[in-house]
């Protein structure tokens, strides 16, 4: 989780930004891909983690080394290698990996900025996004319009069997999504560029056939809005910039007296300034979160001015992290929304990032944050207020059409 600095973020494991004290929401989204916890996994989110994998518990290990001590540890290996013409990236992984910080990581230089790209709201990649059915099969979720999937004829629901040759079947929306754009079968660190391409296999009730697509630079759809009879569904798929203000222009907008079903499933995070300008759209003002670097307590708030008065409700599931979970936090503890669906990841730990000699960047955990209630996000997440395993979003409304409507 990054939180205030000249470009604060909340962000997954491998997306940083700059030099500065920045401290970072780490997600790992392609965790709740393999689960099954998110509805499907998209080239464009900006909170996935380039080489991220699952982890079970988000607290390094009892009797680790202090935070400054390991963050020593790695400018000292990180310099010894530099100085004797070995890998930089390396030795410092090297240290993160003895010291059982979870959620401690190591950027090349080449994420790092791909990842920064990301979070500015694009990306490299057809523009599709990709769920895997309950046999194992992959297939299209989602069509970005205006893309090289669309431009190609693709559209949801047709089967993905191959990419580049290789068989997806059995293989995570996540790892499917990394082919997709480039990124290698095994979460390597080359990157495609735009103008390469990418071959797929695709399957359409009994056609099947073989197409190839050019890679282009894309831009996300962070943000969503449309009409649900009554009421009006904003969904957040990841908190790149501009989305706290996408959010904003929608609840301005929104009919009078209609009310709001925020969507924010599957959302793994992003930027924490754009959570909490999101949280603005709701608030007037006060408390969205506290959090702690090194021991010493800090505060972000909301700005004056948002809408109290519309009712709003909030769909949240496994896939909710991070910013997404600092958001949700905000809302429910200030008695501002009413929460549906099923809990939330749990990520809420602080890291800092640290700049090495080739550019590469490691960030180390130095604390949590809370929600305004002082309720620890960290490895417990957040129970909805109405659980809703299945049909979460036809019981949000029944919800919402019970809050009366908005003045």
């Amino acid at each position: 989780m990054s939180l205030p600095g000249p470009e604060s973020s909340l962000r997954p494991r491998r997306i940083g930004r700059g030099a500065v004290l920045t401290v970072l929401f780490a997600t790992v989204l392609a965790t709740a891909a393999a689960t099954g916890a998110l509805p499907y996994d998209d080239e464009g989110d900006a909170s996935r983690s380039a080489r991220s994998g699952p982890s079970a518990h988000l607290d390094a290990r009892p009797g680790a080394p202090g935070d400054e001590e390991v963050r020593d540890e790695v400018v000292r290996a990180a310099a010894e290698a530099a100085a004797d013409g070995k890998s930089v990236a390396k030795a410092a992984e090297e240290v993160v990996s003895r010291s059982g910080d979870r959620w401690g990581a190591v950027y090349d230089k080449s994420e790092y900025e791909d990842l920064q790209r990301a979070l500015d709201g694009s990306y490299t990649g057809v523009g599709l996004g990709a769920r895997r059915t309950a046999d194992g099969h992959v297939e299209v979720a989602r069509v970005q319009p205006g893309g090289p999937a669309e431009r190609a004829g693709l559209r949801r629901g047709d089967r993905i069997v191959t990419i580049d040759g290789r068989p997806v079947r059995g293989r995570t929306a996540a790892e499917v999504v990394a082919l997709l754009r480039g990124d290698g079968p095994d979460g390597g660190t080359t990157r495609a560029r735009a103008g390469s391409t990418v071959a797929l296999g695709v399957q359409r009730g009994t056609r099947a056939w073989t197409l190839t697509l050019r890679r282009a630079r894309l831009a996300t759809e962070a943000v969503t809005v449309r009409r649900v009879g009554d009421a009006v569904l904003i969904r957040v798929s990841a908190f790149t910039r501009g989305s706290g203000e996408l959010v904003r222009k929608a609840v301005e907008g929104a009919p009078a007296g209609a009310g709001v079903l925020l969507d924010l499933r599957g959302n793994g995070g992003g930027l924490v300034t754009e959570a909490v300008d999101a949280a603005s759209a709701f608030l007037d003002g006060g408390l969205v979160a506290t959090y702690d670097v090194h021991g010493e307590e800090k505060a972000l708030y909301a700005e004056p001015g948002g809408d109290t008065g519309r009712p709003v409700v909030a769909l949240i599931d496994g896939g909710t992290m991070s910013a997404a979970e600092l958001l949700t936090g905000a809302l429910k503890d200030r008695g501002r929304a009413v929460t549906v669906g099923a809990r939330t990841f749990g990520k809420g730990s602080v890291q800092m990032p640290s700049s090495l000699p080739d550019g590469s960047v490691a960030e180390l955990t130095v604390g949590h944050y809370r929600t305004p209630a002082g309720a620890r996000v960290d490895g417990r997440g957040i129970a909805p207020d109405v659980p809703a395993p299945t049909g979460a979003e036809e019981r949000a409304r029944t919800v919402l059409s019970g809050l009366g409507t908005g003045t």
